[in-house]
């Protein structure tokens, strides 16, 4: 097979350079093209190589990665995949860069380099092939969501129903996009995000600091209600239950992973299906593959009302299409609407 998406690496490591450029190599369909020490080596490369998709270190000196994608991306729309660190700042700058149009990430192994690096070199592959067939030129264009709450007089207040959302690639920003448009006192809301541990407590906080609802990092125990909004740990798959009138969610550790994930929408699906039934309104965001699709049919089975993200406004139509054909999702609705649609969903609830 010839290689089909040449990659541009960017790490002021020459070892881990190395490394990348080696480990990615072995794909079949990746040429990695040229490597670059910074972002100013990096730029005289894209010039002379014309990338399809870069990979991207975090923290680099003379410019960090995020100021990198901020000059980039206008001038040059490429898709590009950041190579984290797990230090408190790996992970700011991480989500910043999110914000600023990369793809996706990847985690660098925590216990230097040679441990766990197969599987970090596995994902990054997956993630490179995947990002290069991203127009980001198209992302550019629905990046710019409404932030605005609608108005709580719309919703109809009730205590036992359950929003559910499951998202992947691309979902923090449509995450964003959706729950800060919810008014202070929406029925509470659960969430699968795919996100590694640590970052999804970050996350949670940074969506607290700017929504009416609260948003934390799940815990075992916690209520679901009015009000609050409850992402899933990195690394727990996360489960509703029922206790006498409430909701709660279940946080397990233990497990294997589901849908190739952990947490798994499919796992909180499933349990939605299971003990919330009619009460839950399902919603399937942009993401790779097809975890929680499955579980959304339950869900449609059960009595909930469910609707995916449409193809225009995701990142990756891979999560939504699958709950769409295989007849989770009753409708395709773009990012904008979704919110308005989900309360006029739980309004029309008996």
């Amino acid at each position: 097979m010839s290689k089909i998406y040449k990659l541009l690496i960017i790490d002021d490591s020459a070892l881990v350079r190395n490394i990348l450029a080696k480990g990615l190599a072995q794909d079949p369909e990746i040429e990695v093209v040229a490597t670059a020490k910074d972002p100013y080596d990096a730029r005289d490369k894209i010039l002379q190589y014309h990338p399809d998709v870069l990979t991207l270190d975090v923290e680099m000196p003379r410019m960090d990665g995020v100021e990198f994608l901020r000059r980039l991306l206008p001038q040059y729309p490429i898709p590009v995949v950041m190579v984290s660190a797990l230090t408190e700042k790996g992970k700011t700058i991480t989500l910043d860069a999110l914000d600023a149009g990369a793809i996706d990430f990847v985690t660098k192994p925590s216990y230097g380099v040679a441990s766990g690096l197969n599987d970090m070199l596995n994902e990054l592959a997956i993630k490179v092939k995947m990002a290069a067939k991203i127009d980001v030129s198209h992302m550019k264009k629905i990046a710019h969501h409404k932030t605005t709450p609608i108005n709580p007089t719309a919703l109809a207040v009730s205590t036992d129903k359950v929003i559910a959302i499951g998202a992947s690639t691309g979902g923090t920003e449509a995450i964003r996009a959706v729950i800060t448009r919810f008014p202070r006192n929406m029925s509470g809301v659960v969430i699968v995000q795919h996100m590694p541990a640590g970052f999804t407590k970050m996350f949670s906080k940074r969506m607290d600091e700017i929504c009416q609802m609260e948003v934390k990092e799940a815990q075992s125990g916690d209520r679901v209600m009015n009000g609050r909004v409850l992402i899933a740990p990195g690394g727990y798959h996360m489960e509703l239950v029922r206790s006498g009138g409430i909701y709660k969610v279940v946080c397990r550790e233990s497990g294997e992973n589901v849908c190739g994930h952990k947490p798994s929408v499919e796992v909180l699906f499933r349990s939605v299906a299971k003990h919330a039934g009619a009460n839950a309104v399902g919603v399937m965001l942009t993401g790779m593959g097809h975890d929680g699709a499955d579980g959304m049919v339950e869900m449609r089975n059960a009595g909930a009302r469910t609707m995916a993200q449409d193809e225009e406004t995701s990142v990756v139509f891979g999560m939504p299409k699958e709950a769409y054909v295989r007849g989770g999702a009753e409708k395709l609705v773009p990012l904008d609407d979704i919110p308005r649609e989900i309360i006029k969903q739980l309004t029309s609830m008996k």
